[in-house]
């Protein structure tokens, strides 16, 4: 009897300790990442700011492979994978800490998502889809220090709990239909202004069709809707509305496009 009570005790823990890491996995846990929440309006660094981690490997290989309209050059990463792999193991070694202000840490999760999903395309390619790479954005190979998140847990677990709606169009997730990959790395000092560039840019791009009377919008505003607030409501049109001059009317009937998955990949002639 006791054997049996120690078996069940056992398979207890065990299932316990595949949901958490399902949970982690599958976004819900920042693994003990420090998260700070953005206190409106968002305060840069200053000039004068010295930066805990040298973003700016990132910065040249993006100003080299992405165009101004963001498409990718796949290829280009490729034969400059050494130049990435070393950018990604800087960020490993330097894992954010509670020190860390604010726009620090958002210029850190930003870079470390779009770098290592840049990556994640070398790595499978060629590919028409980051849908058709095998768990994407559940498995844990993103490292920050000891620990592996996944794309999913520095979107959900860290991200979206810092109080900034504006990371949803500084992300990329190597697709079409995604907010462009800008061609430039996130730094602490200039994030307010990069954040409300990337933000004014995606809404009216043609990613949205932004009609006041029946708007037909990104998924984005849909998939992440709780996420727009306006005076602590959710108010998705109101959100967009601070960005347009001609607004959309605030009881119009919001429809959502078609998302394209297919591979934001730069052509190359």
């Amino acid at each position: 009897m006791k054997t049996l009570i120690k078996s069940l005790l056992l398979l207890c823990i065990l299932v316990i300790t595949e949901s958490c890491s399902l949970l982690s996995a599958a976004g819900l846990s920042s693994q003990g990442q420090p998260i700070k929440k953005v206190e409106e309006p968002l305060q840069s660094s200053g000039n004068s700011f010295v930066a805990r981690v040298d973003h700016s490997l990132w910065d040249d290989l993006l100003k080299k492979h992405v165009s101004d309209e963001g498409w990718v050059d796949y290829q280009g990463f490729a034969e400059d994978r050494v130049k990435l792999t070393s950018y990604l193991q800087l960020l490993a070694s330097n894992p954010p800490t509670e020190e860390w202000s604010v726009s620090e840490l958002l210029a850190y999760y930003i870079n470390i998502y779009n770098a290592y999903t840049v990556d994640l395309i070398v790595e499978n390619y060629p590919v028409n889809s980051i849908k058709d790479i095998n768990g994407p954005w559940t498995r844990g190979f993103v490292e920050i220090g000891d620990k592996k998140l996944s794309l999913g847990g520095i979107e959900n677990g860290i991200l979206r709990k810092m109080n900034e709606p504006r990371i949803h169009f500084a992300i990329n997730c190597a697709s079409i239909s995604c907010p462009k990959l800008l061609n430039e790395a996130y730094f602490a000092n200039k994030i307010e202004a990069q954040l409300d560039r990337v933000t004014r840019d995606f809404i009216h791009s043609e990613k949205n069709d932004l009609s006041p009377d029946m708007p037909r919008l990104s998924s984005i505003f849909d998939w992440y809707r709780k996420d727009y607030l306006v005076d602590g409501e959710v108010d998705v049109i109101g959100y967009i509305n601070k960005y347009l001059e001609v607004p959309i009317n605030a009881n119009a009937e919001l429809n959502y496009l078609e998302y394209d998955w297919n591979l934001n990949e730069q052509k190359i002639d």
